[in-house]
């Protein structure tokens, strides 16, 4: 084999193989969004059955905001992390569920069915969905009791993932 051929060769793929492998370990769905070490939109929605506004201003306690959908497969499949979750850390954490491009006919049945533990908010507009940059469902925001938002994660999310983040969001003494 020719040797400067294999250099070449070698040159040319050594910094490809390191780009690729720097990505090892990474949690592809943890997202390094703008928003991330900053204040939080605030937003104020309609709940679903009452009308009633719930809003996210003057954190009292930590927040989750969880943007879905019943037509979107993977939010379907974490509903029940959440759920599981809001119940477990109920009075610790506020959940919230902003639901992004759907019908309240189609949230009505969905939650009879499957069941809810936290607000479900309607994001008529869906300027809360553009404000915190989403560009799909499901993506969930981890917000402090100083309104900072701490982590996002797109895609759904599982019981050890959502542990993970709820642990460094409370804190080492929760």
């Amino acid at each position: 084999m020719n040797r400067q051929v294999m250099i070449i060769g070698l040159v040319i793929t050594a910094p490809l193989v390191a780009i690729l492998a720097s990505g090892f370990g990474k949690d592809p769905h943890t997202i390094n969004s703008p928003l991330v070490g900053r204040d939080a939109p605030t937003f104020a929605l309609r709940q679903l059955n009452g009308g009633q506004t719930v809003g996210l201003k003057n954190a009292q306690q930590p927040t989750v905001v969880n943007f879905w959908a019943t037509w979107c497969r993977p939010c379907v499949q974490e509903h029940g992390v959440l759920t599981a979750a809001a119940r477990r850390y109920q009075g610790k954490v506020r959940f919230l569920g902003v639901v992004y491009e759907d019908t309240e006919e189609r949230i009505r049945a969905y939650l009879k069915r499957s069941g809810a533990a936290y607000p479900t908010l309607i994001d008529e507009a869906g300027k809360t969905a553009i404000a915190y940059g989403v560009y799909g469902v499901p993506e969930t925001f981890f917000i402090d009791t100083k309104g900072q938002i701490v982590a996002k994660h797109a895609g759904p999310l599982n019981p050890r993932s959502i542990e993970n983040y709820l642990q460094n969001l409370m804190g080492p003494a929760q």
